[in-house]
């Protein structure tokens, strides 16, 4: 049924020009959310997802090596989303000094939300609350860039933002005026913490991301920091034993919808139809990162059976790096000889070998400081993140 939402109030801008700035409700709705059995099913599908997905990650040969690649394919996506151009093979790149020729600008911009992302996750680990004092971290360290630096990084916004269109009179959504937002926040942090009404996690996962982007609290970033608030929530509450669901690719590929359906909770309460969205969005996530999970260890072992089978005696070092290359899928013969405590003629007679098998590509097309990479691992993990 439709519901109020929040209310309008009048601001004046740039111009004494009057516009319309949205002051959202306190959560949870009201009146109460009415999740029929169509919606529970879906709410249901997605908690049998998660539960997939956290046993496939606990068999996982070490599931921090797909966490790290994960997480960076996440900073992409996410990244994306908001109109950096950075892949995944550029950042990887650029983490290990090999970047020549990339967007320096973007792939920095991605590597910082990379940052963001563990400073919460590290954070909300160590026990330290989900409010909005982390929230201000993690967009400190998003926005800390040379693009970034002008957006007051690290504190709510002091002056009024908008949504589409050239200045608020005109714009798609204006979100509150900037003296509404700590409340607005505080509001926020309350249902996070429950103190009203207890409300199941998946729920408060989707209504929370939407609340948060309807506030808009800071003057850039706030599409990132809203969806690292998903996976944060979802780690404070324990859903997943690693922190591999991540819904930019959803999101990413389903954007015209994703702000149709945000646009249709403010303006008409209709929050059963994006709960329903999120729903699927975390479904079809979560099987997603199971198939990759599961392709990705049926890989590593063929490659394992293939080394032994070709290489005999000579496959213990072929196959140390290609451990090696399992935790960082870029790299190069200086690096993987300090990771694997091979000498580098070893690393490089072992690449070489690789290579030869198509297990391996070299990619930097230099005679001196190759950069080489996992071919198929790169391949999965560039899933949805290519650009142009």
């Amino acid at each position: 049924m439709p519901r109020e939402t929040g209310i309008e109030v009048t601001i004046t801008t740039v111009g004494n020009e009057p516009a319309r700035a949205f002051v959202p409700f306190p959560l949870p709705p009201s009146p109460a959310l009415e999740i029929d059995g169509q919606l529970q099913a879906s709410l249901d599908r997605a908690l049998t997802s998660l539960g997939r997905l956290d046993a496939v990650s606990t068999l996982l040969p070490d599931a921090h090596l797909f966490l790290y690649s994960y997480i960076r394919k996440e900073a992409v996506l996410s990244s994306q989303i908001e109109g950096t151009q950075s892949s995944l093979s550029q950042l990887l790149l650029f983490e290990i000094e090999e970047a020549q020729g990339v967007p320096l600008d973007d792939v920095e911009e991605v590597s910082s939300y990379v940052a963001a992302l563990e400073h919460g996750l590290k954070r909300v680990r160590e026990g330290f609350p989900l409010s909005n004092r982390l929230l201000r971290e993690v967009h400190r360290i998003l926005l800390t860039t040379s693009r970034g630096s002008d957006k007051q990084p690290g504190e709510f916004r002091r002056s009024q933002n908008w949504i589409g269109g050239t200045r608020p009179g005109n714009a798609v959504f204006v979100p509150p005026p900037p003296d509404k937002i700590e409340d607005c926040m505080a509001d926020l942090e309350r249902f996070i913490h429950d103190e009203k009404e207890t409300t199941p996690i998946l729920v408060k996962a989707a209504l929370a991301h939407a609340q948060f982007e309807t506030i808009h609290p800071f003057l850039d970033g706030n599409g990132r920091v809203g969806r690292l608030l998903i996976t944060l929530l979802l780690s404070t509450h324990g859903i997943l034993k690693a922190p591999l669901l991540y819904l930019s690719l959803y999101l990413k590929q389903n954007r015209p919808r994703y702000y149709e359906l945000l646009g249709s909770v403010r303006s008409e309460g209709n929050w059963e139809d994006w709960l329903a969205f999120f729903a699927e969005g975390v479904s079809s996530t979560a099987e997603s990162a199971v198939a990759s999970a599961r392709e990705l260890t049926r890989m590593f072992a063929r490659d394992r059976a293939i080394l032994q089978e070709k290489l005999g005696q000579a496959a213990e070092s072929a196959l140390r790096v290609q451990a090696a290359l399992q935790a960082r899928p870029v790299s190069t013969i200086a690096r993987l000889a300090h990771s694997t405590g091979l000498s580098i003629p070893t690393v490089g007679r072992a690449l070489d070998r690789l290579v030869a098998l198509e297990i391996v590509q070299e990619v930097s097309g230099r005679k001196w400081r190759k950069t080489y990479t996992y071919r198929e691992y790169l391949r999965v993990l560039n899933a949805g993140t290519e650009t142009g």
